[in-house]
């Protein structure tokens, strides 16, 4: 059983699980779910207040958001992709509020969220470092996180700032 980011409980059972039965699972967990529920709503309105301290209700606010990133990833992106021996064909920037960063390691292009600009510069280079090690490890496996403490040894704190600062756990 959870709860989904508008309040939903989602329920998993077997298939032919009978419905009495996930009814009463439920209705012993009624506390649990409005506890669970409290939280989320806390969590989703400290993120709508931690994204809405960047105003882009306006195009020209949009890009101008996107050229003071660009600004900053761009060197970031070019001095650790050369060493770290990788090459994305493209970075571009997008309102992405799940997550900091994405990476198509089939194309090896990289998106990062706009949002970034809200963070220190030392946790936008952990994303930026984060997304390049996905051009050589497309998963979070055991390598990845080598690769990850040999280009950018603070990724551990840098992730717990970003996470404090956003009260949000993306990437």
């Amino acid at each position: 059983m959870r709860i989904v980011k508008n309040g939903d409980v989602h329920v998993s059972v077997p298939i032919g699980y009978p419905k009495k039965l996930v009814d009463d699972f439920i209705a012993e967990h009624t506390e649990w779910i409005e506890s669970a529920r409290k939280r989320n709503a806390e969590r989703v309105k400290g993120q709508d207040d931690f994204f809405s301290k960047l105003p882009l209700q306006t195009k020209a606010q949009a890009y101008d958001a996107i050229d003071r990133l660009d600004a900053i990833i761009t060197p970031m992106v070019e001095r650790n992709a050369e060493i770290m021996g990788v090459n994305p064909t493209v970075v571009y920037y997008k309102r992405l509020k799940s997550r900091w960063g994405a990476c198509k390691y089939n194309d090896k292009s990289i998106c990062f969220s706009i949002y970034l600009l809200l963070l220190p510069e030392w946790c936008i280079e952990h994303v930026v470092v984060h997304e390049l090690c996905h051009l050589k490890v497309p998963n979070h496996s055991e390598r990845f996180y080598k690769l990850m403490d040999t280009y950018f040894p603070r990724w551990r704190e840098a992730r717990k700032e970003t996470r404090r600062l956003c009260q949000n756990k993306i990437q």
